[in-house]
């Protein structure tokens, strides 16, 4: 049945809603190997390196997403005391990324600000390195700053809806509405600037959910990369015993999202897959690791969805052993 469904992809036929379920459904590690091995086929380009600077924690989301370690005093494990990021330190963060050879940063922060941090950022890094920019401040958006950060020439804009459940969004995140997030990526497509949006997965949805996920970002015209970002549970939160999402169920979900979307960058945050476990998303497709931190960053780094992060000497010494080439 797998074989059937992996040929189509192959001959560069799209994946209907009952193929991409059935390749969730996978369980034989014969058949496992078979979709990776397929996926990391697919994927056409060198692997992209994206370090991050995160410019405020205290956000004004109320209240807080249930699983969140991130938003000041939500866990001890995290960014628990709050803070701003000045100038200098967003910009001597930016030049650090640049010197170690990472080509692009993700500048990201909590919500309440109508992304003036993030224009800011923009501003920052834009008007003082080459690097390539992601911002991601979620919802946390209006037409003046989507406008100016198209100004500055930001490349990529993130807003991830993290699940099209409805009733799931609702309970996971009880001080945010999906349709806001909808919202921003529609407005971020429509001005033309890449879209960054993806899936938070191992918090209760189904593989039905996954698949329409999937199926709903084909929507947004300049979809350009999409992060698949596994649960890990934050202590002090509500989550804090919930169980975290399983490496296999990570690399299935990467390399499923690589038969759909064969030509799309597709990211995994090293704190959510965990350091260790770095090599496995390149395995199954993956062709961007995000939050790898140079070993002279000027300031503590807290992972999101996990205070772990990626060592730049470690990663590319991975990347090297897979006999892959990272994009400079």
């Amino acid at each position: 049945m797998i074989q059937n469904t992996l040929k189509k992809v192959q001959n560069g036929n799209e994946l209907e809603k009952n193929d991409i379920l059935s390749l969730f459904q996978t369980k034989s590690a014969e058949d496992l190997l078979y979709l990776l091995q397929t996926a990391c086929d697919l994927r056409n380009s060198k692997i992209k390196l994206t370090s991050t600077v995160h410019l405020t924690n205290v956000c004004k989301v109320t209240p807080k997403c249930k699983y969140c370690g991130f938003a000041a005093g939500t866990s001890h494990d995290g960014y628990y005391y709050p803070f701003f990021k000045a100038d200098s330190e967003i910009l001597n963060a930016a030049k650090c990324v640049e010197r170690s050879g990472i080509p692009r940063i993700s500048c990201s922060g909590a919500h309440g600000y109508n992304g003036s941090h993030a224009v800011n950022a923009a501003r920052l890094v834009k008007e003082n390195t080459s690097l390539e920019l992601l911002v991601n401040v979620g919802a946390d958006l209006n037409k003046e700053s989507l406008k100016e950060l198209g100004e500055y020439e930001t490349d990529t804009i993130c807003c991830n809806l993290e699940t099209v459940n409805q009733n799931l969004f609702n309970e996971l995140k009880p001080g945010e509405k999906l349709e806001d997030r909808i919202k921003i990526c529609n407005n971020i497509s429509d001005s033309g600037i890449e879209l960054s949006s993806g899936l938070l997965i191992g918090l209760g949805e189904s593989y039905i959910d996954r698949a329409d996920h999937l199926l709903y970002l084909k929507k947004f015209k300049t979809l350009g990369e999409i992060p698949i970002m596994g649960f890990n549970p934050y202590r002090d939160t509500p989550m804090e015993y919930y169980p975290p999402c399983s490496l296999i169920e990570q690399i299935k979900t990467i390399a499923i999202t690589r038969l759909v979307f064969p030509d799309l960058r597709i990211t995994v945050p090293t704190p959510t897959i965990g350091p260790k476990n770095v090599k496995y998303p390149l395995i199954a497709g993956a062709n961007n690791l995000a939050t790898v931190i140079p070993e002279d960053y000027p300031s503590n780094v807290k992972g999101v969805g996990s205070s772990s992060y990626g060592n730049l000497k470690d990663v590319v010494s991975i990347v090297k052993e897979l006999g892959l080439n990272l994009e400079s």
